[in-house]
C-alpha cells in the first residue's frame, strides 16, 4: 500500500491520500473480488495521485476495480475502459477519447 514508512503512526496522522491507501488496504484484507472506489484522487496531491493510479492499475491484474471519478485527467492515467451513466442507465462506453467525443455525452454533461 505504500505506507511502509508511516507504521509508526497512528491513522489519524497520515496525509489523506495515505488514509485513502489505508482504507483500501483494510478492504484488500477481505479479499475482495471487486473494488469500488468513488472519488479515489479528490483532495490528492499530484504525487498522491501518481500512486493513487499505479495502485489501482495494479489491484485491477487480480480483481475487478470500479472507479466513480470525475477527473478526467485521473481516469486518463488508468487507461481502463470507461462507462458513462445518466439517469441509471449507459450513456457511452469505450475509451475516455471514445465517449468524450461521443454527442450524447456531450448534450448531457455540456449542455449542448
Amino acid at each position: 500500500m505504500g505506507l511502509s514508512d508511516a507504521l509508526p503512526r497512528k491513522a489519524g496522522e497520515l496525509s489523506h491520500g495515505q488514509k485513502q491507501w489505508l482504507e483500501i488496504g483494510m478492504l484488500l484484507a477481505q479479499e475482495p473480488r471487486l473494488l469500488l472506489v468513488d472519488e479515489p484522487a479528490a483532495g490528492m496531491t499530484l504525487a498522491e495521485r501518481e500512486q493513487t493510479t499505479a495502485l489501482l492499475v495494479n489491484l485491477a491484474r487480480t480483481r475487478a476495480v470500479v472507479v466513480v471519478e470525475h477527473d478526467m485527467e485521473f481516469v486518463r492515467r488508468l487507461n481502463c475502459k470507461v462507462t458513462v451513466l445518466h439517469e441509471g442507465a449507459v450513456l457511452a462506453e469505450g475509451s475516455l477519447d471514445h465517449v468524450t467525443k461521443n454527442q450524447d455525452v456531450i448534450d448531457v454533461y455540456l449542455g449542448r
